[in-house]
């Protein structure tokens, strides 16, 4: 088949051993440069990378496909943990060569770091961002939303789908299980009908913010 010059998403199949199942990492234009740096975290400033993105944007998936793959050790959620600890954390990876992989708040400056030591050294870490969603990473998101919930959509889904969706990670996130959701209710497929008046109830094409399965 022809390149259309578009980009389009790929998936990193991430095994779950406490759920079963598999959850996927979408691969788009929005995150494929931080799993590119992750690639290459021996080149970190200090071994040392803040992962932040807006919620439901994949960071703990990411964290965990980091530590599973042998390229570091990762720190999920740093801002509810004690500071000490992290900065324990950091030390050890300085000690033992190991890069490590900090995920932090939706903005990193909303994360008000007490502890001298510890906010100098996030301020020296490598920032890295998802950015918010465009048309390759909703339609991946919303197969593998889909695929998650064994929910079948009909022909033509994403191409209606994609143009109107939210262009935010929990309101793609929101819309797929608000389609589930009418389905199973109804017992009817998810077709244009239903993608109609899942849209609706989540406020129109595109403009819903509703807020890691992803």
């Amino acid at each position: 088949m022809p390149s259309t010059g578009k980009p389009f998403a790929r998936q990193i199949p991430l095994p779950l051993t406490r759920q079963g199942g598999t959850a996927r990492i979408v691969v788009a234009p929005a995150n494929e440069g931080v799993l590119e740096a992750c690639r290459h975290a021996d080149s970190w400033p200090f071994r040392t990378a803040l992962l932040w993105g807006e919620p439901r944007s994949g960071k703990s998936l990411i964290a965990r496909w980091f530590a599973e793959s042998g390229l570091g050790d990762a720190i999920d959620d740093a801002q509810a943990l004690d500071e000490d600890a992290i900065f324990h954390r950091w030390n050890r990876a300085q000690e033992g060569r190991r890069p490590l992989l900090i995920v932090g708040p939706p903005v990193p400056a909303s994360w008000q770091v007490a502890l001298p030591d510890l906010g100098s050294r996030l301020g020296a870490a490598l920032n890295l961002r998802i950015d918010a969603p465009g048309d390759a990473m909703v339609e991946g998101l919303i197969e593998a939303h889909a695929e998650a919930r064994g929910l079948a959509l009909a022909d033509g889904a994403t191409t209606y789908l994609v143009p109107r969706a939210p262009r935010s990670f929990a309101g793609i996130e929101a819309l797929v299980a608000e389609i589930d959701r009418i389905g199973l209710e109804r017992k009817i497929p998810a077709t244009l009908a239903v993608w109609r008046e899942a849209l609706d109830n989540l406020g129109g094409s595109g403009m819903g913010e509703q807020g890691d399965l992803l």
